[in-house]
């Protein structure tokens, strides 16, 4: 019999904000959401995340696989290469409680956003980061922000 928990989603109130792109990071972010977290997707401003093009043929039409991984959230545009775009992230930040990235090594880092900085800026307690690769050949697993 379905309660009050269920019919909202166990993460209810939590908020997420994705610069996640392709499978591991959408799926991870995705599940967030069927769970009932409010999923904030960030995209760069007229080309979206990149796949967004992944397995269609038709220019300027999402892809199924696109539209799969990512039904459920929001989405605003941000080029994180300028400050303007750097502030938006940063107040997105500001009030969530997970973020969620996985560009590639050192990438996020070089935009201002490291594992420090974004600690002392999240209100919540998670970072997320899913990388196909490490530089190390180490996989690095960080605890909680705390």
């Amino acid at each position: 019999m379905p309660n009050e928990l269920t019919q909202r989603g166990a993460l209810n109130g939590v908020r997420v904000v994705d610069l996640t792109q392709f499978e591991a990071g959408t799926s991870l972010t995705q599940t967030l959401a069927w769970l009932g977290a409010e999923v904030i997707k960030v995209e760069e401003p007229n080309k979206g995340e990149q796949g967004r093009g992944a397995s269609t043929d038709a220019k300027g039409v999402d892809s199924h696989y696109f539209m799969l991984l990512n039904a459920n959230k929001r989405s605003v545009t941000a080029n994180l290469k300028h400050e303007k775009g750097r502030a938006v992230l940063r107040g997105l930040i500001e009030k969530a409680d997970v973020f969620a990235e996985n560009f590639a090594p050192g990438v996020i880092e070089r935009l201002g956003f490291s594992y420090d900085v974004v600690r002392r800026s999240i209100r919540g307690s998670s970072m997320c980061k899913s990388k196909g690769s490490v530089r190390t050949g180490r996989i690095r697993i960080s605890s909680p922000l705390t």
